[in-house]
C-alpha cells in the first residue's frame, strides 16, 4: 500500500493467509483466476483410468483436458484436445494472428491474451534511439496490433516492454500454468513450472475462439541432473550439452523434463534459459518441477500469493514418484564444463576448451568480431550480473573489449534494475552498447556495418539460434552460442582460443592476471525496479473500437479465404524446388528486413523459399521454371505457376521447417498455389502449421525415395477421396521420358485435420463449424 500511495508502480501483495482463496493468473488481470482445482481433478480422472504415476508433464497436459473421462491417451500416437489457460503473441506473428482472429467474425478473446511488441524494433544506434526510429517507421503496425487488441480483448505491451518470454516469466507464468504462444521460445516459461508451447498463429486463433486445440499426445524425455553448477559452469551449458546429445530433431514430439536433485542448484531464470533453448532439440516444451528457487522468483516479482496457492497444490506441480520416462539422459552437473555451440546450427556441442583448436582445425576463423549477450534465452538479472562480474575484473586491470560487445535486455524491468544497480554502466564502461529491450540482432535486426555481406567472420553470442545468416544476413558469419559470461569473457580476449578456466590476461601494466569464476546475486537485494508503465488494458467493451486496415497499406492486408479442395486426386503436379539439406523456418520465410512485411501475405510472400539451397544447381533463390525451361527467382516462379493455374509442390530434406514458429511458411506456399510438401521428416510446429493452412505435409514411408524423385519430375497424390487417418497416400512420379513409379507416402492427420484439409484450412472450417450452429 505504501508503494502504491508513494506512485511507484509495484505489484508486490502479501501472502494468501486463507489458503485456496481466489487467486489472480495476473496483476493485469485481477478477474481471471488460477484453478488449480480443476487441474486436481483433472488429474485424478486420469490417474485412475491409467493406473500408474504420472510425470509432471502429463499432470499439466491431462490436466488441461476437455475431457479427461473419455480422452484417448497414448504417447506419441493420440491427439490430445486441450484447454490452454492463456495466449501470448509477439507483434511479427501477432498481426497475422489477429488478421485470421478478425476473419473469424468472433466479437471477444474466450482467454487471458496478450500482445508483446518486441520484434521490429532494429538495433543500430542504441536503446532510446532504436526506439524512437522502430516507433515511427511501424507506426501503422503498433496502432492496428493495439487497436485490435482493444477491441477483441487483448492485453497489449507496447514496442519498449521488453521481449515476450520475459514478460511472461515475469507476469503471467505460473507452476501448472499451460500457455500457448506464436512464438517457438515460449517454452521459456518452463522456468516457472509451467507447461508453455510454441505456436503458430492459427492454433491460437483456436484457443482465442474457444475451440478445443490439438496437440499429438507427448512423449516425456527426463533429463535427470545430479550434482551442483558452480565456477564458470552456468544453466545454458546444461541445454548446450543436451543440444549436444539430442540434436536439433531428437526432442521431436517430446516434452523436456527436468528432475533430480540438481534441479535445486539452478535459479529460477536459469531453468528458464534451458528450457527456452529446448526449442533448438525439436521438442514440444521443457518444464522444471515446482521449487523454494520457482518460489523465490515469485516473491520477488510481486507473486507471493501464487506461489502459496501452488504449495497448497505441491503434489500436483512435481512428478509422482516411480514415473516412467520414454527416455533418460543423466548430465553430472559437477562434471559439465563450458560450453560453446556452432557455428551454423545449435547442436554442434564443443567445450569452450577445445573450441579455439578445432575452429583452427576447421578453418573457422578465431578473431572474433562481435560479442552479443542478452535475448529471450539470457538476459536476466542474474546473467547481467554475471557478465557485469567478468567486465569488472577487466576494467580492474585496465583491459576493455577487444571485440564489440552489445548488450540487450530482456525487458523493461530488467533494464530499470541493472541502470540502477550499475550493472549496465560497468557493462557501458568494458565497451558496451546496450541495446533496446528487445530481440534485435538475435532474429536478425540487426543494422550491422563493421563488415561487408560475404567477409568470413565469427561472432558469438548468448542466443539460442545460430542458423545460417540469421543474426546479420551475411552467409558467412559464423555465430557460436554460448553463456553471456563467456561471450563477455570471450569479448574481452577478442579470440576464440581464450578459455577463461585456464588462459591469462595482460593487463595494462603488462602483469598477467586470470579472470575469476563470475559470482553474482539471482535476484536484486532490494526490489526491481518496474522502470516506465509501457502496458495497455484492453477496455472492459471493446464494441465501439474500430481497427484500421488500409486497402492500399504496403504492411497490412486483410485475408481472403484459401480455396477449398475440389474432391479429386492433386494430379501432374510441379516441383517448385527439391530442397537439398537443412531447410529451416529461416529458409523457407526469411526475418530481418522481411519482418515489415508480416502483417502483408502477399508481399512477405516474395521471400518464399528464397535461403533453400536447390540440388539442382546448388544454389539458394534460383530454380527452374518447368513450363518456361528458365532459372529464376523461387517466389516469381511460384506466382507464374499460380497464374497459369498450376498445382506446385515441394521436395524436402530431414526435419524439414525447423526453428521459429513462424507460420508465414506454411502461409505463403499456400498463398502461391502450393498444394503439398513432402519430405523425411517434418519439425513439429511447422507441420501443425502446414495442416492449418490447407497444405498437405507427407513424408516418405522410405526415406531412400526421396532420391527417386527429381525436379524435372510431375507428382500425382492418388487417394485423397479415401483419405483416412492412419492410411498412406500414393505418389506416382512421372518422368520427361515418359516412364512412371509409385512411392508410399505417410501423414500424420487425425480426422478433424482431414477436415482442415478439405474446407481448405482450419480457419474455413471453424467458420463452417460456426454457420451450422447458428
Amino acid at each position: 500500500q505504501q508503494a502504491l500511495n508513494s506512485g511507484i508502480r509495484r505489484y508486490h501483495v502479501a501472502p494468501v493467509l486463507c489458503q485456496r482463496a481466489k487467486v489472480a493468473m495476473s496483476h493485469f488481470e485481477p478477474n481471471e483466476y488460477i484453478n488449480y482445482e480443476k487441474l486436481e481433478k483433472n488429474i485424478n480422472i486420469v490417474r485412475k483410468r491409467l493406473d500408474r504415476p504420472l510425470t509432471l508433464s502429463e499432470k499439466i497436459v491431462y490436466g488441461h483436458l476437455d475431457d479427461p473421462a473419455k480422452q484417448e491417451i497414448e504417447r506419441g500416437k493420440t491427439y490430445l484436445r486441450l484447454r490452454p489457460d492463456r495466449v501470448a503473441m509477439q507483434d511479427a506473428t501477432a498481426q497475422m494472428a489477429m488478421l485470421q482472429f478478425i476473419s473469424s467474425g468472433l466479437p471477444k478473446v474466450a482467454v487471458p491474451s496478450t500482445i508483446h511488441c518486441d520484434h521490429l524494433i532494429e538495433a543500430q544506434s542504441g536503446g532510446e534511439k532504436d526506439l524512437q526510429r522502430a516507433k515511427d517507421i511501424n507506426q501503422e503496425v503498433y496502432n492496428f496490433l493495439s487497436t485490435a487488441g482493444a477491441k477483441y480483448g487483448v492485453g497489449f505491451w507496447k514496442p519498449g516492454s521488453g521481449i515476450i518470454h520475459q514478460i511472461i516469466l515475469e507476469n503471467y507464468s505460473y507452476p501448472g500454468v499451460m500457455l500457448i504462444g506464436t512464438d517457438s521460445h515460449t517454452p521459456n516459461g518452463g522456468g516457472l513450472g509451467g507447461i508453455c508451447i510454441g505456436v503458430g498463429g492459427a492454433d491460437a486463433v483456436d484457443v482465442m475462439a474457444g475451440i478445443p486445440w490439438e496437440l499429438k499426445c507427448p512423449k516425456v524425455i527426463g533429463v535427470k541432473l545430479t550434482g551442483k553448477l558452480s565456477g564458470w559452469t552456468s544453466p545454458k551449458d546444461v541445454i548446450l550439452k543436451v543440444a549436444g546429445i539430442l540434436t536439433v530433431k531428437g526432442g521431436t514430439g517430446a516434452i523436456i523434463e527436468y528432475h533430480g536433485p540438481g534441479v535445486d542448484s539452478i535459479s529460477c531464470t536459469g531453468m528458464a534459459t534451458i528450457c527456452n533453448m529446448g526449442a533448438e532439440i525439436g521438442a514440444t516444451t521443457s518444464i522444471f518441477p515446482y521449487n523454494e528457487r520457482m518460489k523465490k522468483y515469485l516473491g520477488k516479482t510481486g507473486r507471493a500469493d501464487i506461489a502459496a496457492l501452488a504449495d497448497e497444490f505441491r503434489q500436483h506441480l512435481v512428478p509422482d514418484s516411480g514415473c516412467q520416462y520414454d527416455q533418460v539422459i543423466e548430465i553430472n552437473l559437477n562434471e559439465l564444463k563450458p560450453h560453446i555451440n556452432g557455428p551454423f546450427t545449435p547442436d554442434l556441442a564443443h567445450p569452450v576448451s577445445d573450441i579455439g583448436a578445432v575452429a583452427e582445425k576447421e578453418g573457422w576463423p578465431v578473431d572474433i568480431r562481435v560479442g552479443l549477450i542478452g535475448s529471450c534465452t539470457n538476459s536476466s538479472y542474474e546473467d547481467m550480473g554475471r557478465s557485469a562480474a567478468v567486465a569488472k575484473q577487466a576494467l580492474a586491470h585496465g583491459l576493455k573489449c577487444k571485440s564489440k560487445f552489445t548488450i540487450t535486455p530482456g525487458s523493461e524491468q530488467i533494464r530499470a534494475t541493472i541502470e540502477r544497480d550499475g550493472y549496465a554502466k560497468i557493462l557501458r564502461e568494458v565497451g558496451g552498447l546496450v541495446l533496446a529491450n528487445a530481440c534485435g540482432p538475435c532474429i536478425g535486426q540487426w543494422d550491422r556495418k563493421d563488415i561487408k555481406k560475404g567477409e568470413k567472420n565469427t561472432i558469438v553470442t548468448s542466443y539460442n539460434r545460430n542458423f545460417t545468416g540469421r543474426n546479420d544476413a551475411n552467409p558467412e558469419t559464423h555465430a557460436f552460442v554460448t553463456s553471456p559470461e563467456i561471450v563477455t569473457a570471450l569479448s574481452i580476449a577478442g579470440t576464440l582460443k581464450f578459455n577463461p578456466e585456464t588462459d591469462y590476461l595482460t593487463g595494462a601494466d603488462g602483469k598477467k592476471f586470470k579472470l575469476e569464476a563470475p559470482d553474482a546475486d539471482e535476484l536484486p537485494k532490494l526490489e526491481f525496479d518496474p522502470g516506465q508503465d509501457t502496458y495497455q488494458y484492453p477496455p472492459k467493451d471493446g464494441s465501439g473500437q474500430h481497427v484500421d486496415v488500409s486497402p492500399t497499406s504496403q504492411r497490412l492486408q486483410l485475408l481472403e479465404p484459401f480455396d477449398k479442395w475440389d474432391g479429386k486426386d492433386l494430379e501432374d503436379m510441379l516441383i517448385l524446388i527439391k530442397v537439398k539439406g537443412k531447410c529451416t523456418t529461416d529458409h523457407i520465410s526469411a526475418a530481418g528486413p522481411w519482418l515489415k512485411f508480416r502483417g502483408h501475405l502477399d508481399n512477405i510472400s516474395n521471400n518464399l523459399l528464397i535461403g533453400a539451397i536447390n540440388i539442382e544447381n546448388g544454389k539458394a533463390n534460383s530454380v527452374r521454371n518447368a513450363l518456361t525451361q528458365e532459372f529464376g527467382p523461387v517466389p516469381d516462379t511460384a506466382r507464374y505457376y499460380k497464374k497459369m493455374g498450376v498445382k506446385w509442390a515441394v521436395i524436402g530434406d530431414e526435419n524439414y521447417g525447423e526453428g521459429s514458429s513462424r507460420e508465414h511458411a506454411a502461409l505463403e506456399p499456400r498463398h502461391l498455389g502450393g498444394r503439398v510438401i513432402i519430405t523425411k521428416s517434418f519439425a513439429r510446429i511447422h507441420e501443425t502449421n502446414l495442416k492449418k493452412q490447407g497444405l498437405l505435409p507427407l513424408t516418405f514411408a522410405d526415406p531412400a525415395d526421396y532420391n527417386k524423385i527429381h525436379p524435372v519430375d510431375k507428382l500425382s497424390i492418388v487417394g485423397l477421396k479415401d483419405f483416412a487417418p492412419g492410411k498412406p497416400l500414393k505418389c506416382i512420379i512421372k518422368h520427361p521420358n515418359g516412364s512412371q513409379e509409385t512411392i508410399m507416402l505417410n501423414h500424420t492427420f487425425n480426422e478433424s485435420q482431414i477436415e482442415w484439409f478439405q474446407a481448405g484450412s482450419a480457419l474455413n472450417r471453424m467458420k463452417e463449424l460456426q454457420q451450422k450452429s447458428s
